[in-house]
Formats: structure tokens, C-alpha cells, sequence
């Protein structure tokens, strides 16, 4: 079953530029994992602090592996959670219509 992660991330003054490169980073080796179905990074329009990655995977397995994948642990856990001011993720699952 596929799993939908949306993370919304707002960097710390200053940090806009660094986030947005440790994004351009992470999006290629995120889109060549294994069970990865899409991995899409974006900057708000209206404010280049905000960001906002679409994520599709096709279990909730395949996620738990993005999180502990090598890449994941250095870019973002060993460099972009010190230049966020905030984070919010939120997963979601298909609607059984």
C-alpha cells in the first residue's frame, strides 16, 4: 500500500540557501532507493524559507529505510535539523474509496 510523506520545513534566518542545497542533494539519491515512487522538494513562492518535499513510497517499510538510509542521517539529521527553525511531517495512506 502506498505511503505519502509531506514534510514542511522552515529554515532559520540566513539558513534558506543551505537547506535548499542540502535538498538538491538529497532529491536524486532519495528518488534512487529502492522503494521509493517519487521525491519531490519545493520553495514556497511567497517566502524562501519555507520548504515543502512530496513524498511517495510504497510501504511504510520503504520509508523507515529513506529514514535510515546513510544519506539521510548525514544531510538531514547530521546537518539540516540544525538549520531549521521548524519541521512538520506528516504520513498519509490512500483513502479505500
Amino acid at each position: 500500500m502506498t505511503y505519502v510523506v509531506q514534510a514542511v520545513w522552515t529554515a532559520r534566518e540566513g539558513e534558506e540557501d543551505a537547506v535548499a542545497g542540502i535538498l538538491r542533494a538529497l532529491t536524486p539519491l532519495s528518488r534512487a532507493e529502492p522503494g521509493n515512487l517519487s521525491y519531490e522538494a519545493h520553495v514556497c513562492a511567497d517566502d524562501p524559507r519555507r520548504f515543502m518535499i512530496f513524498e511517495r513510497y510504497a510501504d511504510e517499510a520503504a520509508f523507515a529505510a529513506h529514514r535510515d538510509s546513510e544519506h539521510f542521517r548525514r544531510l538531514v539529521v547530521g546537518d539540516c535539523l540544525a538549520r531549521l527553525a521548524s519541521r512538520e511531517v506528516t504520513a498519509y495512506r490512500p483513502l479505500d474509496l
